[in-house]
Parts: structure tokens; sequence; C-alpha cells
């Protein structure tokens, strides 16, 4: 339902720029190789009002854009030209234009009326971007208002006296533009005196200031070869800005600059990085649609994480269900009081410690999956187990594992930190143990170092503590279910820390006994436990015997021999041959060290090994007290 909201918002987003970019597009931007900017335009609703109308004329041939409403000027370039006239400290906008050269008709030596009149519209003649320019001996050009009209603005007399016979062509001349000619210009030429002068040698026109002195170098007689010259119109005298001067008179945004006043109103110029908006007139639209764009994209960015962080929410809650989170939380509230609250981490706390779980931060793996080093944002070293993906039949089994390690504060015990239910496959957090496992010093040892029978009995007391441990002195006992070498870990002092309690189930003190389904290593399952899937403390106590077995004779708990009887390592303690060949089964590096240590240990081994179910001998807070008396 939020998502459908932010939807509606995002189309709601959409629908604000659109217009601006809509109109736009409906737009025609060129004609031929003239290209149309705002405020001209060309179509309805593309133009700013009707003096910037621009049409584009197919009938020649090849397209040109004229101004409509100015005797069909034909437009050179509509872009808008910003200079900066020092004279007045404002800026002024040009744009370029054809117009009509006016020269002498061959039968009654008067000008022809090609005149040009911006009256009414925002345009001016540009004084000083122009030059009032005639060519032609003895020729008197004046500006008129309109054919046979006496008012004159200004002119020019040429009084170069020039003889065709001796001097044959045409001459130009450059006259000062008149002050007053802004709206209209027209013109009128005679000759200052009878000669025979060719008839085209008397023109006038306006001219492109830069056009005609870079022509001229070429050319002096350029303006007589040509029927319409360039010339630059002004527009849009800056007025100041909109909220100083025309707050109450103008629709302009109070950032864009305030221009002359047109029949339709005021007309606003954009600042830099801005332009005229053609759907609102007065307002520049590039920085609003840029903005608009802007917020966009960034809405639509927004949206996207939102959509993805409440997609990934809800997978982590489905994960956090599926991994025994309600479970998890169910256990620790029934048990709360007697236990304390296991930490949940997040999924990207765990990332950032095992660099996002890099191959080169592995442990180890095993069946219940694999093992990563790293380092939490309170600088503790963790080892984090990255459970197997597990079914439903496995929830319980994994749940257990952490309220028990919760429960568990012992030297001797893996310490658990704290778990993760939000990923793919559940993780566990332990503290580090820097040694690897007994299994690999027992039976991968190497010449740099072994260890000693010292070491080996410490080991075995610190493992029967722990058992001791977890058999009486917690409020519930909790029994193991895969005690093995694998895994006893060795801290960086080479002290036994007994882990891995994926097996492990806790029972009432009522209880006497487990009815599950066979779980532990073979080669360290007891034989009664196999038969019967009736887990007690002395199946602990069994798997225990077997470690001791392994610690005194360096063998593995399977054996590779030819005899059936002889393949198990608890099977060859028991066998007939044991008593008479005990030398030769334990593998002693020394021979003469520790063989109290190892007769006494042979002893109590074989008692783990060898009981009665219904005998109280063997437990192992009796190995424990047993050990500590030697």
């Amino acid at each position: 339902m939020v998502v459908h909201h932010y939807l509606v918002l995002l189309q709601l987003m959409i629908l604000l720029v659109w217009p601006i970019k809509a109109s736009k597009d409906l737009c025609q931007y060129d004609c031929g190789n003239v290209t149309i900017s705002y405020p001209f335009g060309i179509g309805d609703g593309c133009y700013f009002d009707n003096s910037f109308e621009v049409f584009c004329d197919y009938s020649s041939g090849s397209p040109k854009a004229f101004l409509a409403s100015i005797n069909n000027l034909q437009v050179l370039d509509s872009h808008v030209y910003t200079v900066y006239d020092s004279s007045t400290s404002f800026y002024v906008y040009m744009i370029r234009v054809y117009i009509p050269v006016i020269s002498l008709k061959i039968s009654n030596l008067t000008s022809s009326d090609k005149g040009v009149s911006l009256s009414g519209s925002p345009f001016t003649f540009s004084r000083s971007r122009n030059r009032f320019t005639a060519i032609g001996c003895n020729n008197y050009s004046t500006i008129i208002k309109r054919q046979n009209d006496s008012s004159v603005f200004g002119g020019c007399l040429s009084i170069i006296t020039c003889d065709p016979a001796l001097n044959p062509g045409c001459y130009d001349f450059l006259c000062a533009f008149p002050q007053n000619i802004t709206e209209v210009f027209n013109a009128q030429i005679s000759n200052f005196y009878s000669k025979s002068i060719p008839l085209e040698c008397h023109s006038v026109s306006i001219v492109e200031d830069y056009w005609i002195t870079s022509g001229y170098l070429k050319n002096p007689h350029v303006l007589k070869d040509h029927e319409q010259v360039p010339a630059l119109l002004e527009w849009l005298e800056y007025k100041g800005y909109c909220y100083e001067e025309y707050n109450s008179k103008t629709t302009c945004n109070k950032d864009n600059r305030c221009l002359i006043q047109l029949s339709s109103g005021y007309l606003c110029i954009c600042f830099r990085e801005t332009s005229f908006d053609r759907h609102h007139h007065g307002y520049c639209s590039g920085c609003n649609s840029g903005l608009g764009m802007l917020f966009l994209l960034i809405g639509i960015w927004w949206l996207c994480k939102f959509v993805k962080r409440r997609r990934e929410t809800k997978l982590k809650q489905k994960f956090f269900k599926r991994n025994g989170g309600l479970l998890l939380q169910q256990q620790s509230s029934s048990n709360e009081g007697n236990t304390e609250k296991t930490k949940l981490f997040t999924s990207m706390e765990l990332e950032m410690a095992t660099d996002n779980f890099n191959t080169n931060r592995i442990l180890g793996q095993g069946g219940q999956g694999t093992v990563y080093k790293g380092m939490l944002t309170d600088g503790r070293i963790a080892a984090v187990k990255k459970s197997k993906l597990v079914d439903e039949s496995n929830i319980e089994q994994f749940i257990n594992e952490v309220v028990i390690l919760t429960q568990i504060n012992h030297r001797n015990v893996v310490k658990l930190f704290g778990c993760c239910l939000e990923t793919e496959v559940p993780l566990l957090v332990y503290e580090f143990i820097p040694n690897g496992t007994l299994y690999q010093y027992i039976h991968d040892q190497t010449e740099e170092f072994s260890i000693t029978w010292e070491m080996r009995l410490r080991i075995a007391v610190e493992v029967s503590s722990a058992l001791s441990y977890l058999h009486s002195t917690t409020s519930i006992p909790i029994y193991h279910r895969d005690i093995k070498s694998a895994n006893i870990l060795l801290d960086d002092k080479f002290r036994a820390k007994v882990s891995d309690f994926g097996a492990s189930r806790s029972v009432t003190i009522d209880q006497t006994h487990l009815t599950t389904r066979v779980q532990g290593t073979f080669g360290y399952l007891d034989p009664e436990y196999f038969g019967s899937s009736q887990f007690t403390e002395k199946s602990d106590v069994y798997s225990f015997g077997v470690v001791l077995v392994e610690l005194l004779t360096g063998q593995k708990p399977i054996l590779s021999t030819d005899t059936e009887e002889d393949k198990s390592l608890a099977g060859v303690i028991f066998s007939p041959r044991a008593n008479e060949k005990r030398e030769t089964i334990f593998s002693l590096r020394k021979p003469k060290e520790g063989k109290r240590i190892i007769y006494r240990g042979y002893g109590l081994q074989k008692g783990c090994l060898n009981f009665e179910g219904e005998e109280e001998d063997f437990l192992g807070k009796k190995y424990h007290l047993e050990f500590r008396g030697d």
C-alpha cells in the first residue's frame, strides 16, 4: 500500500515536469540552416507573442525563415546575442536579419521604396553595430520616414568629384548613423550634380558594421553587388529586476530580469543556465525544468532505493522466520530470567566484519557449514559460522544451538557472541579460537611442534571439566551429543574449548535420557545410544573416552585394518589382545615419558568405554576429579 502511494507521487512529479518538455518537443526548432530559439518560434504556442513569430518558407526550394510581423524580413540567426553596452552598463539583445538595399531607378532617378518599419515591435536598429552606408559619386542620400515624406531624419552627401571616364566604377562612402533612426528606415537618393554616373552606383542601406568593414577590404564596391545585406536588430532593453521595479505590473518571477513593455505585457530575460518557458510566458523554464528533472531523478532514485530497501526488509523478515527467529524469540522469552539474551547482528555488520565473506577469510568447512574469520565493530575477533541451508526439520536443531550456547559461560566452552537470522542462511558469531582443533595436533603432528603428554593430560582435564559443567552445573543439563577431537579447539595458550553444539539438547532434571534420531560421528557413538536411540550423559562420557584413546594412542577412531573387530579404536581397547599388547597399542614417541599418566589414562578411558547403563561410576564429573587428582 505504501509503495502504491509513492508510485502515485512519482507520477505527479512526472506530470509537473512533462508539460515543459512536451511543449518544447512539439515546436519546430530550425528552418533550413537557421536555428530558432525562444522567444522566437514557429507555430502556435512556440513564440512569446506575434512580434516573435517566425514562419518557414519552402517555396524557393531551400527553407528560409522570416519574421512575420516586420515586412517578412529574412532571419539569418535567431540566437539571442547578449552584448554588454558599456555606455549604459546594460546588456542588449540582438538578432541578425536581411535589410534591403535601396538604389536609384533607371527611369526617373528616384529611389525604390524598400523601406523597413519596426514600429509596434520590440525591435530597433542597433546604432552601435550597424553602419549607414552609401556608394557612388555625387550622391545625396537622405533617410526619410516613408516615400514622398518631407521629414528627413538624416543623410549623407558625397562631395567627391569623379569623372567616370577617368575613374570608372563605384565608390563607397560610410556615413554616420543618425541617432534618431530606431524604428524606421527608408531612403531617398539623388545626384548632387548631373554627371553620367552608373545607376547601380547609387545605393544605400543599413549594414552590419562587421560585415561591411570586413567585406570592404576585399571589395570596395561590395554594396552594389547585393539586393539585401545583413543588419542587427536590438530588442528588449534591460529595465531591472522584476521584483524591484515591476512587482505589481508583471508576471515575471523575481529571479528574472524585466525588459521593455510589450503590447501583451512585460517580457523577462532569464539568467545564465536558464531558458524561456514556452508554456508559461514571463517565466524561465530552464532552471525550473532543470530543477524539475533533478527532483524527478532524485525522486526516482529515492523511490527505487525505498522499494529496494522495503524488498530487502521483507526478505530479511522472511529469512528471519524461516531461520527460526520466531522460535528463538519464543525460547528466549520462556527462559527469561535464567538466560542472557542472544545478540542479533545485522547482515551488514557481518558483511563488514568478514569483508563480504571473502574466501580468504575462511577458517574451515564442515558438515554444519563454513566458518569465516572477522573483526566486529567493537574490535573483537570473531569466527562467523555460515550454516548450510536448513529445512524446517533442522530449524529446531539450529535454534537449540543458539539457546544452549547463550546459557553457557565456561572457560573451556566456546563463547557465543550472537547470531544473525536475517540472511539466506543463518549465521552464528563465536569467539575466535586461533590454534585450530585438537584433531589436527593429534593426527597431523609436525616436527616443529607436537603436544606433550602433560599438555594432553591438561586438555583431557579441561574437556572433562567442560562436560561436568554441561551435565551438572547448568540450570538445565545439556548433552553435547557430538564430542570428538575435531570439536575441541585450542586457544593461544593451547587450552581446550569445546565447540559445535549443533546436535546439543537440554533436558529437565527429572529426565534420565532423551530419545531422538541418532546423531553424532561414527567412531565416537555410544553403542547403547546407537542401538536404542536413548541418549544420556553417559553417552557424552563414552565419546569423551574415545577422545582419551586418541590422546593416548595417537590413533584415529576408525582404523584401517583388515579385521572387522579392529575397525573401531574403542573396539581394540576391549579386544583380547588389548592387555597383552598394551605397549604396542599406545604409540609413544618417548617411551619413558609419562608412563604413570598413560596407564592411569588407559584405565580411565577403558572405564569410560565399558559401562552398564545403570552404573553411575563413570560420569564425567568423576573422571574430572580423578584427572585432577593426578
